[in-house]
């Protein structure tokens, strides 16, 4: 028969040489703990945190233990029901084993991995912003795509331009010159023009 006190007791002792500085013992009755779970320091020594408590049940190691997260550090929601979803399934996998230490190190795996994840999201973000800051760089200098339609609206805006411009011009040419002649009209008109500079040769 499993002395299943003996068991507890000893994984205890095992428990408090491996985390002397995060491992309490809250009560003997049941036996109750805590045991403090840090990650590895990610970018700025930034550190997601994580206390898991623990209840033995009276036929564990061949019950699985009582587990809840009772607080954390830098953690969104998501990462703490992924957290108890991993407990679970290694609970369920080591069930008759004494499994705290296993427990407690695929938590210690997941807490790194969150910590890369923040580093990477934040590296994203980072890139995502300079990406939408050469956006709108480019936008700067490089004003509209043209596209068919509006290089098409564009032009008729131009050519409007254009025909107001020329309009104004012959107005302008027709009242200051209304009775003005141009050169090859004076010519045409009067024939002793053309003999007009001979004269001065000749005399």
């Amino acid at each position: 028969m499993t002395d299943y006190s003996e068991e507890q007791r000893n994984e205890l002792e095992a428990l408090e040489s491996i985390y002397p500085d995060s491992f309490t013992v809250l009560s003997e009755k049941p036996t109750t703990f805590t045991i403090t779970v840090t990650s590895e320091a990610g970018e700025n020594d930034e550190t997601v945190q994580t206390t898991l408590k623990f209840t033995y049940r009276e036929k564990y190691p061949d019950e699985t233990p009582l587990y809840e997260i009772v607080s954390q550090e830098n953690l969104d929601d998501s990462d703490v029901t992924d957290i108890i979803k991993l407990l679970e399934q290694q609970a369920e996998e080591n069930l008759g084993m004494v499994m705290i230490f296993t427990l407690v190190s695929a938590v210690q795996e997941k807490l790194n991995e969150i910590v890369d994840q923040i580093k990477t999201r934040r590296e994203e973000e980072k890139k995502q912003k300079e990406r939408e800051a050469e956006e709108e760089e480019k936008q700067r200098f490089h004003g509209t795509p043209v596209t068919i339609e509006n290089f098409l609206n564009w032009k008729a805006k131009f050519d409007a331009e254009l025909l107001e411009i020329k309009r104004k011009k012959m107005k302008e040419e027709e009242q200051a010159g209304k009775n003005k002649l141009s050169g090859k009209q004076l010519f045409e008109m009067d024939h002793n023009l053309d003999t007009s500079d001979i004269q001065f040769l000749e005399e």
